[in-house]
């Protein structure tokens, strides 16, 4: 397969559909349609901008899931967005699958400290979730995720680089009883249950309860001890959710979600350098020995609170505390060079977060401006005790880390539409103001053949201050009704820290410095031909300043890595969305991400620039979803409706470096259906699914790294099942 033959049909399409919006422009500017709206494109709002608008209307490249989409993909969680989302990256880390890597036009965090943050932000309905161990999270009830590319701040509590991920819960619904249920078997002993029940309690009470299990068993046996396969899923969550509503002007939501996972680790094989690469095994080594699940506990409360002043005022209070306990091991690379493993690690991370945002969001002047201004806290505290043993050299290492990290902001927006242009024109100016404070105490002790446990000497003890103005500025304009464009620039920013796998304690001390971006995007948003097509596309440049990039200083020894402010790079990019609805049955979608990263200056020690040795990592150049459904004519049976998907990517690195071989997964693609009975006679509100992903049962790496010897991690082979729903 090669993405070139996708990629120039795509692009042939991509200028048909725009020369097919200024070839009718009478149409798109009469504002009447001839079709009902069950005919063409449904409307798809969002919460981006912090109010309720349309996703065509917000100058942000921008993936929106609703719930059906959700269902028709099988998106619970975080981790099943994986390749749905052009130019986005989800990879587990090697030493734990619920710990993600998550990249978005080429950015993101590589490592699983707790003294690093990453470049994407997740939410939880606002609440920021900090750390990357433990992201795998399953949520019970999903209403929509938002996946936002490209530098956020000044609307958003964290600051994120890369882009930021929403996922929005379904809120409780008053004065209403309803029961929505959903069973899953499927081949690998998969089993999932999920629940919901939504009670009244009275006229402005109301509450929801979520329950969800899953359990499915790895696709590659461990003929050695303890656990019988590599990568068993075993999870359950849970959420409550209650909402007050004493009047229209006044509500406040308390949500408390749980989220539990005691996987197995998943395995690593030992694979050759690309191009060449082995098939997915079906057992490991029988001299694996002690290999036990991972064991992972997220939980936290949110409290949101939101009161409409007046007809053009809402004030909203956001207040959450989160909680992690993460426990993870990992075995690299057993009977795969000898009888031992090359290195043998677990850990356990604890970790707990309060935040606090204030927002005030407003309109003015007949709604010409609108506006947003908020303040943000935010505050964790968290330690680390791992444990790495590396058998050929029988030397055992300990080390203990703990965080104190700090944060406050002020940001704001103003969009300005002037009467006297229609309010055609969409004049966006914002701003933030940044400090940070980040403290971190790093402990080694060392132990050789079952000796004395040595302290290493040093104490690494940190505390460092940073502080930034992050300005946004965007244009925008209506060139028709259903048409608009729009020019964005944007200051990114993430603050500095510390790396726990410094070379020395020096080093350790010394910390990392902040990293900063300035991105310049051009967009366009539109839908022609009366509400059947959609096209939505951008284009962008990112000019990075001292990036953060993990370096592995000794090639033997993956927990030796240094963090340097690399330099100056640019990444170059654009992301096409385009969606048709030629008749009522049917609805296509094409999306499209490219990538050209590039860094243009690395200087090392010596004050050389070695920019030739480095590579973005989870940056592939090409990524491509294809999605078609058709709901069938109406059956005896009930109501018939397909889904076919199809999501592929070019190949990418996976190693910053290329200096002792080049880690790179190669390009795949991977074939998703699902076919769904609803309306199904004498039986209201029961739906069946029929379901196959990877259907071509393709073997491909989700990762390649170096542990001394090349390891990879295996996608998931052919799966199928069936699910049985129930809402009334």
């Amino acid at each position: 397969m090669t993405i070139h033959k996708v990629s120039k049909p795509l692009t042939c399409l991509l200028l048909c559909s725009s020369a097919m919006s200024f070839a009718h422009p009478a149409l798109a500017q009469t504002g009447e349609t001839t079709l009902d709206d069950a005919t063409g494109l449904e409307e798809i709002v969002v919460t981006a901008q912090k109010r309720e608008e349309s996703l065509q209307d917000t100058p942000i490249s921008i993936a929106a899931f609703t719930a059906d989409d959700l269902e028709n993909k099988g998106i619970s969680g975080l981790v099943d967005l994986r390749a749905n989302v052009p130019n986005l990256q989800l990879t587990p880390h090697p030493n734990s699958a619920a710990t993600t890597q998550i990249f978005m036009r080429g950015v993101g965090l590589s490592d699983d400290q707790i003294t690093q943050d990453g470049g994407v932000a997740v939410y939880m309905d606002g609440v920021y979730v900090a750390r990357s161990q433990g992201q795998a999270l399953e949520v019970a009830e999903l209403e929509r995720v938002e996946v936002l590319r490209g530098p956020q701040g000044t609307l958003y509590g964290r600051n994120a680089t890369g882009g930021a991920i929403n996922f929005i819960t379904k809120k409780p619904e008053l004065g209403e009883f309803r029961f929505k249920g959903q069973f899953t078997l499927g081949n690998y002993d998969n089993r999932r249950v999920k629940a919901s029940v939504n009670v009244a309690l009275g006229e402005t009470l109301a509450a929801r309860f979520s329950y969800m299990v899953a359990k499915q068993d790895g696709f590659i046996d461990n003929p050695g001890t303890i656990v019988e396969r590599w990568g068993d899923k075993d999870r359950q969550a849970m959420r409550a959710d209650v909402l007050w509503q004493p009047s229209d002007a006044f509500n406040l939501r308390y949500s408390y979600d749980r989220s539990e996972i005691e996987d197995t680790p998943i395995y690593v094989a030992l694979s050759p350098l690309h191009p060449r690469t082995i098939p997915r095994p079906d057992a490991g080594s029988p001299l694996v020995r002690d290999v036990v699940p991972n064991d992972v506990t997220s939980q936290g409360h949110s409290l949101i609170a939101e009161w409409n002043a007046s007809d053009s005022i809402l004030l909203r209070s956001i207040t959450g505390y989160r909680k992690l306990d993460n426990f993870q091991n990992q075995d690299y690379l057993t009977g795969a060079v000898g009888p031992f493993p090359l290195q043998k690690n677990s850990s356990r991370a604890k970790q707990d977060q309060w935040s606090q945002e204030l927002q005030l969001i407003g309109d003015a002047l007949d709604r010409q401006l609108e506006y947003v201004v908020g303040g943000y806290w935010f505050s964790e505290e968290g330690d680390n005790f791992s444990n790495s043993f590396s058998p050929p050299t029988r030397t055992r290492s300990f080390t203990t880390t703990t965080i104190k990290n700090e944060s406050w902001a002020v940001f704001g927006q103003a969009t300005y539409s002037p009467e006297a242009l229609d309010r055609r024109l969409h004049v966006t100016i914002g701003a933030r103001q940044s400090w940070d404070q980040r403290e971190a105490t790093l402990a080694r002790q060392t132990q050789v053949n079952n000796g004395p446990i040595v302290p290493v000497p040093g104490i690494g003890d940190g505390n460092r201050k940073f502080k930034d103005f992050s300005p946004s500025f965007v244009l925008a304009y209506d060139v028709a009704e259903n048409a608009n464009v729009y020019g964005k620039v944007v200051k990114g920013y993430k603050s500095g820290g510390y790396n726990t796998r410094a070379s020395s304690i020096a080093r350790f001390n010394q910390g990392f410095d902040s990293e900063t971006l300035w991105s310049y995007e051009l967009g366009m948003k539109s839908q022609w031909l009366d509400n059947t097509v959609r096209f939505n596309a951008a284009a962008f440049v990112s000019k990075y300043e001292d990036i953060q990039i993990n370096v592995q200083s000794d090639p033997t020894n993956i927990r030796i890595t240094d963090v340097l402010n690399a330099g100056k790079a640019t990444v170059k990019g654009v992301e096409v969305d385009v969606t048709l609805a030629p008749v009522r049955s049917v609805r296509l979608g094409i999306n499209y991400g490219y990538l050209d990263a590039q860094y243009d200056e690395v200087i090392d020690a010596a004050g050389n620039d070695v920019s030739a040795n480095y590579r973005f990592t989870n940056a592939p150049k090409h990524t491509l979803a294809l999605d078609f459904n058709y709901d069938l004519p109406e059956l005896p049976i009930g109501q018939v409706s397909a889904n076919v998907n199809y999501t592929m990517q070019s190949d990418k690195f996976t190693s910053s470096t290329i200096t002792g071989g080049k880690y790179i997964i190669g390009d795949y693609g991977l074939l998703n259906a699902r076919l769904n009975l609803a309306e199904i006679p004498g039986v209201d509100g029961v739906r069946l699914g029929l379901w196959g992903r990877n259907l071509t049962n393709t073997d491909y790496y989700i990762m390649q790294f170096n542990i001394g010897r090349p390891g990879a991690l295996f996608g998931e082979p052919r799966t199928y099942g069936v699910d049985l729903s129930f809402d009334f």
